[in-house]
């Protein structure tokens, strides 16, 4: 903790005091923390249809909800925190995304732009989401590491010194396993030509 800045040591603190049964705790982390929550929301949802009904602000809603109702974790500081935010956000994605392709069963596709988070090109959501989904899941068997280091970056809004805080890897490792990944997944998500 004492390496980390004021924020992020506030931050820590806030966690800790959660982790020790402080009810109060959460209320001031996520006031602090809605901001940035939600700008890694507006990023995931920014090109979405004129139809669509989730907002980034509701997306985090839907993460506080979720992170507040879930088992008490022991998070270890700020970078911890939002790993296991992004998993909970690709969670709320995903099952956003399976009752959208449920409820509209051939109906128009929508597109996310995998480009905010440098090097991707452009996917449609719902069914390329789930797409998406399914694919890292099978990377995840292939390479954990590397399926951690997308979910991160993607999905958690973490840079790579976060990334390599959060896995304990140097950020050379998390440079490469990001190349890879994102290959890996690509030549998976292109359609068959």
């Amino acid at each position: 903790m004492g390496d980390e800045p004021p924020a992020a040591q506030q931050i820590t603190a806030w966690l800790t005091d959660w982790r020790g049964g402080d009810q109060q705790a959460p209320e001031r982390l996520f006031a602090v923390l809605y901001p940035e929550l939600r700008r890694i929301a507006a990023r995931l949802l920014h090109k979405e249809c004129d139809d669509h009904t989730l907002e980034p602000s509701g997306l985090v809603d839907e993460l506080c909800v979720r992170l507040l109702g879930s088992e008490r974790v022991d998070y270890k500081d700020r970078a911890h925190f939002f790993a296991v935010a992004a998993r909970a956000m690709r969670r709320i994605l995903i099952d956003y995304a399976r009752a959208r392709v449920a409820g509209k069963r051939g109906g128009p596709l929508e597109r996310v732009d995998l480009s905010v988070v440098d090097g991707w090109s452009p996917v449609t959501r719902s069914e390329d989401l789930l797409a998406l989904d399914e694919a890292l899941s099978k990377l995840e068997q292939a390479d954990p590491r590397a399926a951690q280091v997308v979910q991160l970056r993607f999905f958690g809004g973490l840079r790579e010194d976060e990334v390599a805080e959060v896995l304990g890897v140097s950020i050379v490792t998390v440079k490469r396993d990001w190349k890879v990944a994102r290959a890996w997944l690509l030549s998976r998500l292109q359609p068959n030509s």
